[in-house]
């Protein structure tokens, strides 16, 4: 395996989370009987960019395909982010009903319904076909195809191009990040402007989110490394926020190279001295992760086991793709946690990949009252303890694993 970026050979291990489905390939009832397939979940660190990564096993056309169950819109928590970042970037870089937006990835609408409030033209590009369907009833003009150099070349040549261009959580998506950079470069309007969201590598470390690692990601991202990538196809970061989403998120701000109109805040060299003070640059840096992930598994395995055999009953919230990762590589199935509760009836009567934990309701958490809820979806936990924050009327609690199994 080389470098998705460098060309490096990789030869630093990072993490092995063991052999795993794909983290959203749910299953239904006839499927139970079937043979899985199981794809590697080994994450390699590129010794000479730093880019941490995993080989691209299932393909992204076979992951992010018409029978995709991620809809952004199930989040209020996430939609009001959406909102907030509309109103946040409108105002910064003047946007009106002449500036033309594109977002990469998205989805369901969820972010450009808000810029369709203030009549700003908005195109999204959303390779999910399921997910394009709900954003065109909307009334969001949506192409459903994978964003790259291709598309970029087809919509310049129909006269289309991006005073704002935004992706939110899909740089991490792609296999080929360089072809997807190189798109954005061709795509963006001489004094445009792109922002990018992605979880921040720095933060999956140091709060051992390893259950963020699944087959979607192909790669994890530092300011350190993204930086690199998009100075290698002529575009300019000049400012970049530190975010709470998806357990630390960054949000970029990046330009051409030539457009002197965006000068570079000290934002830039702040977070960037930040992860070099950690060590992201140095494979000293990426060692004993694997160890940290081992403590939580068997902590989790030792609290299920028990409550087992004190008759205690475990459910779970959230059909999330980091809770798949987190179960699978654990080892657990359907005797130790009942069932998990997930208010997306695209998941709702199916069953997670390999685990064949059945997605119920919340209607079925109220009926069969459970002693435990495991929230898998930590980085909405906030939400989920105010939304079902009855079930302590017979004495429920919730439990969390990452970065230590806590029961709240």
């Amino acid at each position: 395996m080389h470098c998705r970026f460098c060309k490096t050979k990789l030869e630093h291990e990072f993490i092995d989370l063991i052999n795993a489905p794909a983290s959203n390939s749910f299953l239904r009832k006839e499927q139970l009987n079937e043979p899985e397939t199981y794809y590697p979940l080994k994450v390699m660190v590129c010794h000479s960019c730093f880019l941490v990564q995993v080989d691209e096993f299932k393909s992204s056309e076979s992951i992010f395909n018409n029978e995709y169950v991620y809809f952004s819109s199930y989040s209020t928590t996430w939609l009001a982010h959406a909102k907030k970042y509309v109103e946040m970037v409108t105002e910064r870089f003047g946007l009106g009903t002449q500036s033309s937006v594109m977002e990469i990835a998205s989805n369901d609408g969820y972010l450009l319904q808000y810029f369709l409030e203030k009549k700003i033209p908005v195109l999204g590009i959303e390779p999910t076909g399921n997910t394009a369907e709900v954003a065109i009833k909307k009334g969001i003009p949506t192409i459903t195809e994978f964003f790259g150099t291709e598309l970029a070349n087809k919509l310049v040549k129909e006269g289309k191009q991006a005073d704002l261009f935004l992706g939110n959580n899909v740089l991490a998506h792609v296999p080929d990040i360089v072809d997807l950079v190189k798109g954005m470069k061709i795509v963006l309007k001489p004094e445009g402007v792109i922002t990018m969201e992605f979880p921040h590598l720095l933060q999956l470390v140091i709060h051992n989110q390893f259950d963020t690692i699944y087959h979607e990601h192909f790669s994890y991202l530092s300011l350190y490394t993204i930086q690199k990538i998009f100075a290698a196809q002529g575009l300019t970061i000049f400012d970049v926020e530190e975010l709470p989403t998806h357990g630390g998120s960054l949000r970029i701000f990046a330009k051409h190279e030539e457009n002197s109109r965006q000068p570079v805040t000290d934002q830039v060299e702040k977070i960037l001295q930040k992860e070099l003070k950690e060590g992201i640059n140095n494979l000293e840096y990426y060692k004993n992760f694997q160890q940290r992930a081992l403590h939580v598994k068997l902590d989790l395995l030792n609290f299920l086991i028990e409550q087992k055999k004190n008759g205690k009953r475990v459910a779970a919230y959230g059909a999330a793709a980091k809770g798949n990762t987190l179960l699978n590589y654990c080892g657990v199935k359907s005797d130790l946690i009942e069932f998990v509760v997930d208010a997306n009836p695209n998941k709702q009567n199916k069953f997670l990949p390999a685990s064949h934990i059945p997605v119920v309701n919340e209607a079925f958490l109220k009926q069969q009252q459970p002693d435990f809820v495991l929230i898998l979806p930590w980085n909405i936990k906030e939400e989920i303890v105010k939304q079902l924050d009855y079930i302590r009327t017979w004495e429920g609690k919730f439990v969390t694993c990452i970065p230590a199994l806590t029961v709240i």
